[in-house]
C-alpha cells in the first residue's frame, strides 16, 4: 500500500510524516522546505505475528508494510506551477490513497500560508489544484475520444463517461463523488488515474489537549466531518507534535506515554486502521519455524488470489488451501492438535480468505 501526504505549508504534514516514519524529511516553519518527494516505509504493527512467531519459535517476523510519500505543500496555482508545482502532483498519481493532513489548531507562532486557520478553506484550496490536474488529463483524453468514436462506436461510452466527467469536475467536484452505475463505465473510470478519484483520508492536525475525545469537541474538526462525510471520506484526529515525540522512544516507552495522555492507540495506528477500512484491506497470515508473515489483500479475495501474493505459480497451480483462524490456532498446543480438533478446514477455489486467517496453500505446476 502506498499512501501520499498532502496539505498546504505549514499545516505539520512533515513533522507528521517524520514522526511515522523516522525518515528524516526536513520540516521547517516555512514554505516548500521538502523540495524532494520523501519516500519512508512503515511496518505495520499486528500482535498476531508476535503470537505466532513465539508459537513456533519463528526465525524472522515480516510484517505488512505501508510507503509514505511525503508530497511538499501545495498552493494555490499548483496545477500551473506555482510553488512547486505539477512535479509534485505527478507523484500523487502513483500512490493508492491520499493523507491529507487538515491544520485544526490555533498557534500564533506557526504562520499559515492564508493567514488563518479555515479547515474548509484549506481542503478546497488542494482540491482545487488536483481538479485542475485532471481537467488538463481529461480535455486531453475527451478531444481523442470524440475524434475517433466516429471511426470506433466502442469508444461512444468512454466519450459519454468523460463529458459527465468533465461537467463534474468544472462544478468542483471530486471524481469520486460522480455517481457511475454502469460497470464499463467504471472501468473506464478507474483506468483514467485521477487524483480526485483517489480515496482520500483527512488527518486532523489538532493540539494535544483535543486528542483524548478525538477531536470531538473541536469545532475545526467537525467542519472536516461534516464534509468528509458527504464524500465518504475516513477522518482521525492525530496531534503531529505528539507523533514527534513518540518517535523518539522505545516500545513500552511509548506505551506508557499513551497510557499517561489517557490514549489507547498512536496516530500512526489510528492512520493504518483508517487506511485499511477505506481501500478495503485485511491481512491474512503464514507461519512456521522458517517466519511468520503477514500478507495485505483486498477484502473478499478468493484463496487462488490470495495464494498468487505470495507467488505467482502458487496461484496458477492452486489447489486447495488449509486454513485455520489464529485464534484458534493459539488456543491449542500445535497444529496438528488443531487439525484433530477440525479448526483446520480444508478449503477450495471458492473460499473467500478471511481477516486473521492463518493459511498452508498446497498447489503444483
Amino acid at each position: 500500500m502506498k499512501l501520499g501526504i498532502v496539505g498546504l505549508p505549514n499545516v505539520g504534514k512533515s513533522t507528521l510524516f517524520n514522526s511515522i516514519t523516522k525518515a528524516g524529511a526536513e520540516s521547517a516553519n516555512y514554505p516548500f522546505c521538502t523540495i524532494d518527494p520523501n519516500v519512508g516505509i512503515v511496518t505495520v504493527p499486528d500482535n498476531r505475528l508476535n503470537l505466532l512467531s513465539d508459537y513456533y519459535a519463528s526465525k524472522k517476523i515480516i510484517p505488512a508494510a505501508i510507503e509514505f510519500v511525503d508530497i511538499a505543500g501545495l498552493v494555490k496555482g499548483a496545477s500551473k506551477g506555482e510553488g512547486l508545482g505539477n512535479q509534485f502532483l505527478a507523484t500523487i498519481r502513483e500512490v493508492d490513497a491520499i493523507v491529507h493532513v487538515v491544520r485544526c489548531f490555533e498557534d500564533t507562532n506557526i504562520i499559515h500560508v492564508d493567514g488563518s486557520v479555515n479547515p474548509l478553506r484549506d481542503i478546497e484550496t488542494i482540491n482545487l489544484e488536483l481538479i485542475f490536474s485532471d481537467l488538463d488529463v481529461l480535455e486531453r483524453r475527451y478531444s481523442k475520444s470524440v475524434k475517433n468514436v466516429k471511426m470506433d462506436k466502442s469508444l461512444t461510452k468512454e466519450v459519454e463517461l468523460l463529458k459527465e466527467l468533465k461537467d463534474h469536475l468544472e462544478s468542483n467536484n471530486m471524481a469520486r463523488t460522480l455517481q457511475v452505475d454502469d460497470e464499463e463505465k467504471v472501468a473506464i473510470l478507474e483506468s483514467l488515474n485521477l487524483l480526485t478519484y483517489k480515496p482520500t483520508i483527512f488527518a486532523a492536525n489538532v493540539k494535544e489537549d483535543d486528542l483524548i475525545d478525538d477531536g470531538a469537541s473541536n469545532d475545526f474538526v467537525k467542519t472536516v466531518r461534516e464534509f468528509a462525510a458527504n464524500e465518504g471520506s475516513e477522518v482521525f484526529a492525530i496531534c503531529a507534535q505528539i507523533e514527534q515525540e513518540m518517535a523518539e522512544l522505545d516500545d513500552d516507552e511509548k506505551k506508557m506515554f499513551l497510557e499517561d495522555l489517557g490514549l489507547s492507540e498512536s496516530g500512526l495506528e489510528k492512520l493504518i486502521r483508517a487506511s485499511y477500512h477505506l481501500l478495503g484491506l485485511i491481512s491474512y497470515l503464514t507461519a512456521g519455524p522458517q517466519e511468520t508473515r503477514a500478507w495485505t489483500i483486498k477484502r473478499g479475495t478468493k484463496a487462488p488470489g490470495a495464494a498468487g501474493k505470495i507467488h505467482s505459480d502458487f496461484e496458477r497451480g492452486f489447489i486447495r488451501a488449509e486454513v485455520v483462524n489464529y485464534k484458534d490456532l493459539l488456543s491449542v498446543e500445535s497444529y496438528a492438535i488443531a487439525k484433530e480438533k477440525a479448526f483446520v478446514r480444508v478449503e477450495g477455489k471458492e473460499y473467500v480468505v478471511q481477516d486473521g486467517d492463518v493459511v498452508l496453500f498446497r498447489f503444483n505446476v
